[in-house]
Order: C-alpha cells, then structure tokens, then sequence
C-alpha cells in the first residue's frame, strides 16, 4: 500500500505535472496489471506502458513521484514494481533534486543496468543476398 503520509496535500502545485502525462486518457489496465497476470503477458503489457512513458514529457516527475511515496503497483515513470523495489533497495535519492519532485530518469536506467537508448547499438538488418543476373 502506499505510504499517503509522503503525498502532498490535495491542492498542491506538485501534482500539475499530472496533467501533462502521456499516459493521460489512456486505458490505466495498460499500467496496472489484473489480478494474476504473470510471465509473458504482463512483460508484454509493461514494455507497451513504458513505450509510451519514453516520450512522456513528465517522466522524471512521474518516476521520482512514484519512488517517494513507495507506489507499489503499475508502470510509473517508465519503472515496473519490480524496478521500484530495486531502486528503493539500493538508493535513488542521490538521483532526485532537492524536494524529490523530479529524478534523473537516466542515471536510474543505468542503475537498474538498463543500457540508454543512445549508446545502445542499432540493429541493421542483414542484407538479402544479391541475386544474379541472367546471363
């Protein structure tokens, strides 16, 4: 369950960042899992939430939000439940700005020993063969 005591008040100016959200308006079943959902299904569903949560403008908000107040459930900021558990277990708050209203997304990834996207390789496809010409 989350920890409400680390939330901020109703009317706060922190959670404007909400409304910037790629995910806003989306079906939330694609960043919460249903009651069982295990192996290839659930990896399937959390790849297509963090898809979307790579160009979320908000993202940093969103990740740093969800690691504050020990969110236990969904995709947030681009992170699995697992992921948060593991950031919780070996630290994120060097990654966090002062108010931990904002992280370092990046730096997490690399925590978690998730290559970033720009130093990862691209993959090329193999060229067809050339075929012969006639003779």
């Amino acid at each position: 369950m989350s920890n409400v005591r680390r939330l901020p008040g109703p009317i706060d100016e922190r959670w404007d960042w909400q409304r910037l959200g790629a995910c806003r308006g989306r079906d939330s079943a694609q960043f919460f899992h249903p009651d069982g959902e295990r192996g290839s299904s659930r990896n399937r569903r959390e790849m297509k939430a963090k898809s979307v949560c790579v160009t979320c403008p908000v993202r940093a908000q969103c990740a740093a939000h969800a690691l504050s107040v020990r969110e236990p459930y969904g995709v947030w900021g681009g992170f699995s439940e697992s992921e948060r558990l593991r950031l919780l277990a070996v630290g994120w708050e060097d990654l966090a700005d002062r108010r931990q209203t904002t992280v370092d997304v990046e730096r997490l990834e690399a925590r978690l020993g998730r290559p970033h996207k720009s130093t990862v390789p691209a993959v090329r496809p193999t060229p067809a063969p050339a075929q012969r010409r006639a003779s």
